[in-house]
């Protein structure tokens, strides 16, 4: 009863099924000419027993004076004698892509609750038919990413049937895309094709390979520096700079929260100026007990050290723009479903199975960023008609964060805008 009572608020009934008392508990008096006292609510909340509905398509024939016959056209999606609709194909990429349901129960749990008996070669199709669907869509949402102000890019390696492979993901906290890739390097960034055009700020983690695009300005996470200086105070805990230096930049983190939260263009001096200092009186301290030695080879902590010295315009970039977040955890949540994948459901078996899961992923992901449901999106997608509730391109939070030549057009689907 408990469960029941917190399965959600009272709405509005479908169906209400009257309940009145015949007798009174007291005294057992009929109460037929009884007075009306009041009426107690309770919803039952359930889902109506599913089963397959079948709609027939009739495609009539007609003779002409000539002698050729004439066959009424199919409507989009009804290729065959016999075919699932939208709905049945967007469950199923639900289960594959979102939930992680492997394959043969993706297929058993369909008929399982709908009746419905797709087979394993159908549910392993649909995934590579609806990621066609979204080849438009993902391209506009990589131009997108490319125009926003902030993003984030990571990578982390992945598996194809056995090999490695690298993913690679960018995205904002509204946008998501995914690049496959046998490398990790430049080949990939380059193919993947968001950071060669990108002019805005990009946050990451210091792989060299963001370094070869100069024109992008760079911010390092606040998070995986933590972590380094963490790790250096515990290889040398009897040096004090790791800590000092750990609690200026967690101060400095926290002053550009307090700032955002008063709406200030930048923290104000009086906190920032300490702080600033007591992370460079750290570093300097650091540099002095962990000298260069000969060679090119340095010590895990002397090039920390270097870096944090070396890059400091990209290591409180976070402190001086408030527009630029501490961390880079934006892209490693998108990275996360990827991992997740590969623990429930195991590796891709092919190349092209996996780019379509991406691809699917991406639009998912991008779907939920903005709040909407992913089944009715899926649908939509099937149906020719992807991101179809798209908000007006006023909201430049929304969907289509265009650019001015293109925001007059109010209301516009992915794939209209992709194609211009």
């Amino acid at each position: 009863m408990r469960a029941d009572r917190r399965c959600s608020r009272p709405v509005a009934p479908d169906e209400v099924v009257d309940h009145v008392p015949d007798a009174c508990i007291g005294c057992g008096t009929e109460l037929s000419g009884a007075n009306v006292a009041g009426m107690v609510r309770r919803q039952v909340h359930d889902i109506p027993t599913i089963r397959p509905v079948v709609v027939e398509h009739r495609l009539h024939q007609k003779r002409c004076g000539c002698g050729a016959t004439t066959t009424a056209a199919a409507p989009a999606g009804v290729g065959a004698a016999a075919v699932y609709g939208p709905n049945l194909r967007a469950l199923a990429v639900y289960l594959l892509v979102f939930q992680h349901v492997p394959v043969a129960r993706t297929a058993q749990l369909i008929a399982d609750v709908t009746g419905a008996r797709p087979s394993t070669g159908w549910i392993s199709s649909v995934l590579t038919t609806v990621a066609e669907l979204l080849v438009d869509v993902e391209k506009l949402i990589k131009s997108l990413i490319v125009l926003a102000h902030v993003i984030h890019v990571d990578e982390t390696s992945s598996n194809i049937n056995g090999a490695r492979w690298w993913l690679h993901v960018a995205g904002t906290e509204k946008l998501t895309a995914y690049h496959l890739h046998p490398s990790r390097g430049r080949a990939a960034v380059a193919e993947f094709d968001v950071l060669p055009a990108f002019s805005g700020t990009v946050v990451h983690d210091a792989l060299s390979v963001y370094d070869a695009y100069p024109q992008a300005r760079h911010a390092l996470c606040g998070a995986h520096l933590a972590r380094e200086l963490v790790a250096a105070g515990e290889t040398h805990p009897d040096q004090d700079w790791p800590e000092q230096a750990l609690r200026a930049l967690h101060g400095l983190n926290t002053a550009a929260h307090q700032a955002r939260e008063q709406h200030l263009s930048a923290i104000p001096a009086e906190i920032v100026d300490p702080l600033l200092d007591s992370w460079r009186h750290a570093l300097l301290v650091g540099l002095a007990e962990h000298r260069r030695v000969p060679g090119r080879r340095q010590s895990k902590t002397r090039n920390l050290l270097e870096r944090l010295r070396d890059r400091d315009d990209q290591v409180l970039l976070f402190a001086r723009d408030l527009a630029v977040p501490f961390t880079n955890n934006q892209a490693e949540r998108d990275v996360r479903p990827t991992k997740t994948q590969l623990k429930i459901s195991g590796c891709h078996r092919s190349e092209t199975t996996a780019k379509a899961w991406l691809r699917i992923r991406g639009y998912i992901s991008t779907v939920t960023k903005h709040g909407d449901d992913i089944l009715t999106a899926l649908r939509d997608a099937i149906t020719g008609n992807p991101l179809a509730t798209a908000p007006r391109s006023t909201d430049l939070n929304g969907y289509l964060e265009l650019p001015p030549v293109c925001r007059s057009a109010g209301y516009l689907s992915a794939s209209r805008w992709a194609r211009r």
